[in-house]
């Protein structure tokens, strides 16, 4: 109810630091729902993937009704009549009252700028791209909308800076709830105290409890593969302000997508050390954008990591992606493959000797922080396999680049190829 009144008297941002299972989205959803027939505009529920919406929400019954939810909140008598109320493909909901409902994914914000949007909850906040948020603030703030960021903590990420912020922020609500502050109508807890302990006879880590049920931001991402070296590499203060040195070349690392983004790491090497001192990445463009921006850095590079799928020739040029960026003037090193597993475990033994600029590299740093296993909700274990999400692209980077070992370093710009100005 506080959350409720807060919006009701028009307040715009809150954070809801709550326990698993406390009724996060359906309280979304409803003021979703409230907000949509006081102003009649576009509202979303994003979460981290698209499928993840699908599944959580859009196709989720509750189990005391046996009504699907969307149809609880948004139910036939407020919605437009047949096909154009409800539409399943797209997880649209058109209401009678001329606002539309619909659900997204986070990691898709590129396509969801330029809807005058008027509301946002953002699902898993910190599980979702963070840049996401960069992306759809400045609608809101230009139309007057309102944002919710729900969620249980994953570390101290980007949704436990988003809390620090907020809980000291005036014109933020904010609220942070565990197992023990949570009550039915009827007093009871939402989570009984013999749930959790079920739970840990079952063998439940105590450290997902700790961040499931109490909301603890002090526990590591359960499931991320590289958490004990980010926190090693955090208190052992590697991340920081690491400057360029001109003395020294620069080689980088890189994740070409197709149809997914581009990653690309600046780093310097000094005996074993290893300096991160930029990063880039975007989609949607061509190579030579690529090129250019490397050109634009004014860096002296000496070798630039790639992927082992460059090779691969497209139908439409017959040429790979390496052959036109050997042609832009790149000189260019392919990874070897050596699978994904024995990568990961290769940027496990390369990160205690990595240091990190915090500003430059500030999303390199939280991919590396969020990259995790994929978890089965069925059987409630891991797979052995990383999700594939946002976080991706910077971690598969970082491996390629942990791949390439043993080479002599480059000793001086005349052994480098000139890089074509497009």
């Amino acid at each position: 109810m506080p959350v409720l009144k807060y919006f009701a008297d028009g307040g715009k941002r809150a954070v809801l630091v709550w326990h698993r299972r406390s009724g996060k989205d359906s309280l979304a959803m409803n003021w979703t729902a409230i907000s949509s027939h006081g102003k009649k505009g576009t509202y979303w529920h994003l979460l981290p993937t698209a499928k993840q919406a699908r599944k959580v929400i859009w196709e989720a019954i509750n189990p005391d009704t046996g009504l699907r939810l969307i149809d609880q909140v948004f139910p036939p008598e407020i919605r437009k009549e047949g096909n154009e109320g409800k539409r399943e493909d797209e997880m649209l909901i058109r209401l009678s009252c001329g606002s539309n409902y619909q659900l997204a994914g986070s990691d898709n914000y590129n396509a969801l700028v330029g809807s005058n949007v008027l509301g946002v909850v953002f699902s898993e906040w910190s599980l979702c791209d963070p840049r996401s948020w960069d992306y759809i603030r400045p609608i809101l703030a230009e139309n007057g909308g309102w944002a919710m960021f729900i969620f249980t903590p994953r570390g101290k990420n980007h949704g436990y800076d988003l809390y620090k912020m907020a809980s000291g922020n005036k014109d933020w609500f904010c609220s942070l709830m565990t197992v023990e502050d949570t009550k039915r109508g009827d007093g009871t807890p939402v989570i009984p105290p013999s749930v959790i302990e079920e739970e840990k006879a079952a063998g439940m880590a105590i450290e997902l409890i700790e961040q499931e049920y109490y909301c603890s931001f002090e526990a590591p991402m359960v499931g991320a593969y590289y958490s004990i070296q980010m926190a090693d590499m955090l208190s052992s203060g590697r991340l920081g302000n690491v400057p360029y040195d001109r003395s020294l070349p620069v080689e980088t690392w890189w994740d070409l997508g197709m149809d997914d983004a581009t990653s690309i790491g600046f780093v310097q090497r000094v005996g074993k050390e290893i300096r991160c001192i930029d990063y880039y990445e975007t989609s949607g463009e061509d190579l030579a954008h690529y090129v250019n921006v490397l050109q634009n850095k004014k860096y002296n590079y000496s070798n630039h990591i790639l992927p082992h799928d460059v090779k691969v020739r497209e139908l439409g040029t017959g040429k790979s992606r390496e052959e036109v960026l050997k042609n832009l003037g790149l000189r260019v090193t392919i990874a070897p493959d050596f699978g994904l597993m024995e990568g990961i475990e290769s940027v496990r033994r390369m990160l205690p000797m990595i240091w990190m600029d915090k500003l430059k590299c500030d999303r390199w740093i939280e991919s590396l922080r969020q990259y995790r296993k994929e978890w089965d909700e069925v059987r409630q274990v891991y797979h052995m396999r990383p999700v594939h999400d946002w976080a991706s692209h910077a971690a598969d980077m970082t491996r390629y680049g942990s791949l390439v070992k043993g080479r002599r370093p480059f000793s001086g710009p005349s052994d480098q190829p000139k890089i074509k100005i497009l």
